[in-house]
Order: structure tokens, then sequence, then C-alpha cells
């Protein structure tokens, strides 16, 4: 499993959990009946032992080609050998209560001889279930999980797995349906795989057809749209950062995170990316999501939660897998669910002020909520925490938190003066002015010319480039000009550039290893020159980032600019996030950033 890399993985999802798919036509990671729950396939952090479904030739040579089906996430493979081409397709019917994967092999031309090698491991590929055949279908299960495969070949055990070989001629096309059900309960019906295909390509043209953007790069857009909407757990309304754990930010090293989880912030910026573009429905489901989530304890406030709202994510190691490409440990779980971010009240406020400005329906306790968020704001922004970037040493004043607490405060009096709601407007008028004050003293450093990771601090962060995004500094004064430069002088790597300057501050993040580039804050840099009237350099570095996406157009959370691979958890919603909002940016003045500014 070493030969593989993250960019030859595509995904296939269902809004309640996802698959990656490699481009040989294995499917090495998948977690059921959730995106948090265990996987049956762990092959992606393991190895073939650990589970894993691959349906390829069985000649030793063959080229590939894939795409996604327009408008959906059905992924298409195909495959062509000496003797003939065949496709694999790929697909997870949408908003399921149970869900399955349906495989479609489907003979072009000629006839293929293929081979099928069928791996469950449940528990993240430590437990071997317990197997036998049922009519044309064979049953798997260990504790709670279960797992149903039907097909319509000759399967046949071998060892501790399944394997089967079968020819497919022109026009021939064989299904496979794999279906998740607990083990106590009887497992679901048959199901047609063809009429199946059919609905899940018109669920999903039907969706991703409500989208309003129409400018360039609307390919792009819509797959990163789509990419958020099946990342979103479709039963509460909550996004997942990424459908993987213990991805490395650098291969070998030990920053694996497990990204299954719904950060404020991430979830915020995916909403807002939604809303924008005609989907208000989604930014209901998220609204009422974050609602419960942090029902009766609003002034303690996590940055993440779990896909339904759980609050308990404790982090813990597998020891079993050696993790991908040899990058140790894999974590499942995050410590981080415990850290004291002060940035996610910003992004929640301002969220919350742009759903009811863009007409998602008044919630009539929600007000009472995020002013309950205000009094714990007031009580505690003078503090210090642990950043967005989540560093793991001692908390610190980072200038992006104070930032975003002014933001926090911000649409606070926004609310009240725009959208006629009731609170202490001067009292939060005074306090959003000595934030802005606050920053604006310790947060720069006149020495380099630019703001600073910390009071205090000669380093620089990229975070600080959402300044101009979020309404706190026009990009054109001539602090923010200066940062920008300083951010492109210090941070800039091939193009791309890093969070902060890791090498100044060790001591600072607290983690040992190295990381690649940070696509989002790549994209923050060109809002940023577009906002200066730099169009030329922003449309440059976006279509360098567009660049970076995979064949399918997915993204992950890091790039290597030397090795020109993805890094780190994927696809990553982030990443997607920023793609979108840039691409409305360098678009129209109705973009994410000259909303965000101006209010409206």
């Amino acid at each position: 499993m070493t030969d593989r890399h993250i960019d030859d993985y595509g995904l296939i999802g269902d809004t309640n959990t996802a698959a990656l798919v490699h481009r040989n036509g294995s499917i090495d990671w998948f977690c059921s009946p959730r995106f948090d729950s265990g996987a049956c396939f762990a092959a992606l952090l393991g190895g073939r032992d650990n589970g894993l479904w691959s349906i390829r030739p069985q000649s030793p040579e063959w080229r590939t080609s894939r795409t996604y089906r327009d408008g959906t996430l059905i992924l298409e493979t195909e495959f062509e050998t000496d003797t003939g081409r065949v496709r694999l397709l790929d697909f997870m019917p949408p908003e399921t209560r149970r869900p399955r994967i349906v495989r479609i092999v489907e003979g072009v031309d000629g006839t293929v001889p293929m081979e099928m090698e069928f791996v469950v491991r449940f528990d993240y590929g430590s437990r071997i279930p317990w197997a036998h055949r049922v009519g044309k279908g064979l049953e798997l299960a260990a504790g709670p999980n279960a797992l149903r495969l039907d097909f319509e070949i000759d399967l046949f055990p071998s060892g501790l797995t399944h394997k089967a070989e079968f020819e497919v001629r022109r026009g021939r096309k064989i299904p496979f349906i794999l279906s998740w059900h607990p083990s106590h309960e009887r497992r679901s019906p048959h199901h047609d795989a063809l009429r199946e295909l059919k609905e899940t390509e018109a669920w999903w043209r039907e969706w991703s057809g409500r989208c309003t953007y129409d400018g360039p790069w609307s390919e792009a857009v819509v797959r990163s749209l789509i990419v958020l909407k099946a990342l979103t757990y479709r039963p509460s309304g909550g996004l997942v950062a990424a459908p993987t754990t213990s991805l490395p930010e650098s291969p070998g090293g030990v920053r694996n995170w497990d990204y299954r989880y719904c950060w404020l912030r991430d979830a915020t910026f995916s909403l807002y990316a939604l809303m924008i573009n005609g989907y208000l429905a989604e930014a209901r489901s998220w609204r009422d999501w974050l609602l419960r989530a942090i029902a009766g304890q609003p002034d303690s406030m996590q940055i993440m939660y779990g896909p339904a709202g759980e609050s308990q994510l404790p982090e813990f190691e597998l020891p079993w897998l050696k993790g991908y490409r040899s990058s140790r440990p894999v974590r499942m779980g995050n410590k981080a669910s415990e850290q004291f971010q002060l940035d996610v009240y910003g992004e929640v406020m301002d969220v919350m002020y742009l759903a009811e400005r863009s007409g998602v329906p008044v919630n009539p306790t929600a007000w009472g909520v995020q002013k309950q968020l205000l009094d714990a704001l007031e009580r505690r922004w003078e503090e210090p925490d642990d950043g967005i970037w989540e560093v793991r040493g001692r908390r610190r004043h980072f200038t992006h938190s104070k930032v975003m607490a002014w933001v926090a405060v911000d649409r606070a009096v926004r609310s009240v003066e725009m959208l006629g709601l009731e609170g202490p407007l001067d009292r939060w008028k005074q306090l959003r002015a000595a934030i802005h004050s606050e920053v604006l003293k310790n947060g720069y450093d006149k020495n380099r010319g630019a703001f600073t990771w910390y009071y205090g601090s000669e380093s620089l962060d990229a975070a600080l480039l959402m300044m101009p995004l979020v309404g706190f500094l026009p990009a054109t004064d001539p602090r923010m000009v200066s940062t920008v430069d300083a951010i492109r002088k210090g941070l800039l790597e091939e193009g791309f550039v890093r969070r902060y300057e890791l090498h100044k501050d060790p001591h600072v993040d607290g983690v040992q290893g190295t990381e690649g580039a940070f696509l989002p804050c790549t994209f923050w840099l060109a809002d940023n020159l577009e906002l200066q009237g730099r169009k030329d350099e922003a449309r440059e570095l976006f279509e360098r980032l567009l660049a970076t996406r995979n064949d399918l157009g997915l993204l992950a959370e890091e790039y290597d600019p030397l090795n020109k691979t993805l890094l780190g958890n994927f696809p990553q919603a982030f990443s997607h996030v920023s793609l979108i909002n840039t691409a409305l940016n360098l678009t129209s003045e109705q973009g994410p950033a000259h909303h965000r500014r101006s209010g409206h």
C-alpha cells in the first residue's frame, strides 16, 4: 500500500457516510453507518489485511481513466486492456437510512477478464467477521455491525477473504451491492442496482442544478459544492471537516488528526458557501444543528462536535495500523475538542447574522443563544486561547483570535441596527471599539511592518489574511498591504502559503514535524490581492490553486509544492469552501469578501 497517494482517490458518499475509491478500483476506506463509525475497509491506513474491496482487470497491464458524471457523485473508472475496455461505476444512493455501496461493472468493448477481492475487517481493520453464504449473497457480522454483499457471479472463499473471477463482454452489466445493517436486525430488502443508479443520478443532478453560480470556473465550484453536500450528515445537518482520519500533513510524520467531526469554524465557512449559492435549506439545517449542539451551555461552546452534536470526542491511538505511508500514530477522536478557541465566537455570530440577512427563516431561540455567546465573549475575550491552528503548546493572545472576537461583537451590533433585534447596543459598540483598538496596538509589529501571529511576536500568521475578508480593516489599508507583502516574502513556498513560521517559533506549536502549504490560506491570499486591485495576480494564483486538484477535482487540506502532491485529510471541506468563495470574489462584487465587509 506504500505506493498509493491521496491524489489517486475518489470520493463516493450518501450524506450519511463516505468511501474512498482508488483509481485501481479498490475501496480502501469505508466507515459505516456514520462518518465517524469504525471502518470496515481500512487499507488506506494499513494494508490489504485491514480491509478493502477491489474490482479490476486480471491482466497485469492496463490503462485507466476516470471521471464523475456531470453534476453527480457517481464515479466512473474505465479500464483498458489488450482485449477490451470495461467501465466500473461506483456510487452510494443518497439519503438512505442504511448505507450501501453500489458497484456496476459494464463491458464497453471486447471481452475483459476481471477479478474481485473482498476483505472485510470491522473496527478499523482489527476484527475478522463471521461470514456465511445466503443464496446469491454473503453475510458478514462482528459485534454490532453486519454487511451483506449481493452479487450475480461465483464467489469463493480464499483464506480469510473472498475472491471472484469473471469475464465482462461488451454490453454486459454486472452489479454488486454492499449493504450495512445492525447485526441484531434483519438485513435490508433486495435492491435493484440499475434502478438505483438512475435514481441517484437524478437526485444529484436536481441538487447541483439548484446552484445559482453562473460565472467562470463553474465546474470547479459545482464540484466543490457537491463535496460539501456529501460531507453533510443528513440526519442532523452537521458538516464534517473530512471523511478520513490520520492522513498526514507530512508523510511519515506525526501530524495526523481525526477530521470526521464538525468544526464550527469549517462548518460556518461551508454554510456560507452553500447559502450564497442558493442552498438555504442546508443553511437552516446547520443552524438548527448548532442550536442543538450547544443547547443549555452556549457559554461553554466547544470548537467541534460529533456529526449528531456529540460533545465527547476522546482521542486515542490504533497501534495495529501502520499508518498512511508509515505515518504514525493513527488517531481516533480529537483532543482539540477540549481547546478554547476564541475565534469560533466570531465565525458563529457572523454566519448566524448572514443567514438571517440571506432569508433563512428565523429561529425564535437563536438570538437568545447568540446573546449568551456575547455574554461569554465579553467575559473571556481578554484571555489567551489555543488559536485557529489548534496549537498544543501553551495558550497565547493570538491576533487572529482577537480579530474574530471583534467580528462577533460587530455582528451583534449589526443585528441590532440592521435586523431590529434587541440588545445592549451602546455597551457592545464600546466593546467593539476596545477590541479593535487593542488589536491595532498589540497585534501589529512596526519593525516587520506586519500583523503578527500573537501579541509580542515577530512571527507571521497566514490566518491574518482574513482581516479584510471579515471587515476588520480594508485590504488597501497600508498595514494590510504591508502584511500581505510580508506573508508573500515569509510564508510563500513555490507559490503556495504556509500557515505560520514554524521554524521561528517551534515552541508555540507544541507538535513535532513539518507540514505542507495550507490551501485555504493560499485562497485567502488570492482574495486579498483581488481586494487590493491586483486582479491579474489574484487570478494567476487562483488558477495555480485549481491545478492542485486531483483529476476528479478534489482537494486535501495541504499541498506539497516540491513533490506536487496533496497532503492531509481528504477531501477537505475547508479547502473546497475556500475555492468556492475565491471564485465568487474574483467574479463579482457580491462575493463573500465584499458581502461580509459591507454587512449586506
